[in-house]
C-alpha cells in the first residue's frame, strides 16, 4: 500500500509540473496588463506568475515583439504610451509615483526598465547642482528613487549599464566636485543595484555632453563635446567593468546626430545641417580603431523647416519624431511610413525608445 501510494504521489507531482509548464507557456505570451489580472485567478497562478522562471519566460516572448515607449515631456502627471510599430497605441499609463517630480526626462529603456531624471528647477538651484534619478518599470507600476550622489557644482550627466543579471544595472554619474580656489574637478561615481549605494571610481578624462546615451551589448555610449565648440566631437564609452574608451566619429557628421542600437550594433543617425531633409546611417564596425561603415542614406519626407527631435530604433526600423511628423524608416527596404498619430500625444517634445514589456522588479534582484 505504501509503495502504491508513493507512486501515486509521484504521478500527481509529475502531472502538476506539466500543468505548470502549460500555464507558463500560455500566460507568458500575454501583455503584462493581462498577466497582472491573472494573478487574482488563484493562489497557484499568483505564485506561478511571481516566480523567476515565469518572469524570465515572459521576457523572452516579449523581446520577440518589442514596442515603442513614447514620453511627451510634461511638468505634471507624466504619462507614457506603449505603441506598436504601425502607430497603434496599446496603452497609456502614468509613470508610477512620479507626480512629486516635475519636469522629468526619460533617458533610456532596457528589459522593461526605464530611467528618468529630474533636474532642479531654477528656483531650487544653489551653488550645488543635483538631480533625482528614478528607475521605473511602468508596466507593473514600480519605481525606485536612487539615493543622492556627491555634490556637484555643475549639472551631472548620467548613463545606465544593464546586466549582467537579468535586472541588474549600474548608473554612471559624472559630476564636478568643488576644489580649492573654486577650481572644478571632474569625477565619476557608480551606483550598483546589487550594493544599493554609490562608489567613486578612478578619475575620468572626459565628461558626456549630457545624459543622452545608448546601451548596446554591455557598453554605454555618450557624445563628448569638441574642444572648440559645444557640439559632439567624439564618443565616450564605458563597459560594465568600468573600462572607458573614446571613439572617433565618422567623417560625415553633423551637430544633429543620434546614437541608436540598430539590431544589436552601435549606430549613428546623421541628419545633415546643410540639408535637413537628408540623413545617413552609420554602423560602428571596430570600436578599437573607430571604423564606421555607412549603411545607407536617404531623404526624410519632411519640410525643410522641420527639425528631427527624437530617434529610436527597433530591430530593422528607425522611428523619427520631428516637429510635425512621426515617421518609420525600414532600413532593409529603405521605405518610409508616416504614422497618423500627430494628435495623440501632448505637444511637449515627445521622445521615444524601444521598449520590452516585463515583470522585472526595479528595486531588488530577481528571486530575492
Amino acid at each position: 500500500m505504501d509503495v502504491d501510494g508513493s507512486k501515486l504521489i509521484c504521478i500527481l507531482n509529475k502531472n502538476w509540473f506539466e500543468i505548470d509548464d502549460i500555464v507558463i507557456n500560455i500566460l507568458s505570451r500575454l501583455s503584462v496588463k493581462s498577466i497582472t489580472l491573472c494573478k487574482s485567478v488563484s493562489k497557484d497562478w499568483y505564485r506561478l506568475i511571481n516566480s523567476p522562471p515565469f518572469i524570465k519566460t515572459q521576457l523572452i516572448w516579449s523581446k520577440e515583439n518589442p514596442l515603442y515607449i513614447v514620453y511627451p515631456h510634461m511638468y505634471f502627471i507624466p504619462n507614457v504610451y506603449f505603441m506598436e510599430g504601425n502607430g497603434e497605441i496599446i496603452d497609456r499609463i502614468p509613470l508610477p509615483a512620479c507626480r512629486n517630480f516635475s519636469s522629468l526626462s526619460m533617458i533610456c529603456s532596457f528589459n522593461g526598465l526605464i530611467c528618468c531624471i529630474n533636474y532642479a528647477s531654477p528656483l531650487d538651484m544653489t551653488e550645488v547642482s543635483d538631480l533625482d534619478i528614478l528607475i521605473c518599470n511602468p508596466a507593473i507600476q514600480e519605481v525606485l528613487v536612487l539615493p543622492n550622489g556627491s555634490p556637484s557644482i555643475e549639472d551631472p550627466s548620467i548613463g545606465v549599464a544593464f546586466g549582467p543579471g537579468i535586472n541588474e544595472y549600474k548608473v554612471f554619474r559624472f559630476f564636478y566636485a568643488a576644489c580649492e580656489l573654486k577650481v572644478k574637478h571632474l569625477e565619476c561615481e557608480v551606483y550598483s543595484s546589487m550594493t544599493e549605494s554609490w562608489r567613486r571610481i578612478e578619475s575620468v578624462e572626459h565628461c558626456p555632453m549630457d545624459s543622452t546615451h545608448v546601451f548596446v551589448n554591455g557598453r554605454v555610449y555618450w557624445f563628448i563635446c569638441s574642444e572648440e565648440h559645444p557640439v559632439p566631437g567624439s564618443i565616450l564609452s564605458v563597459d560594465r567593468d568600468e573600462n572607458f574608451r573614446e571613439i572617433r566619429l565618422p567623417d560625415e557628421f553633423s551637430e544633429n546626430s543620434f546614437l541608436i542600437d540598430l539590431d544589436g550594433c552601435l549606430s549613428l543617425v546623421v541628419v545633415y545641417d546643410e540639408d535637413e531633409e537628408k540623413m545617413s546611417i552609420w554602423v560602428l564596425k571596430d570600436c578599437n580603431e573607430s571604423i564606421w561603415e555607412k549603411k545607407c542614406s536617404d531623404y526624410i519626407p519632411i519640410d525643410a523647416i522641420e527639425c528631427v527631435d527624437s530617434v529610436a530604433a527597433r530591430k530593422n526600423e528607425i522611428f523619427f519624431i520631428t516637429s510635425a511628423h512621426y515617421l518609420v524608416f525600414n532600413v532593409d527596404y529603405k521605405t518610409w511610413t508616416e504614422l497618423d498619430i500627430a494628435g495623440t500625444f501632448e505637444e511637449n517634445f515627445p521622445v521615444a525608445f524601444a521598449f520590452t514589456e516585463s515583470l522585472l522588479p526595479c528595486n531588488r534582484p530577481l528571486g530575492s
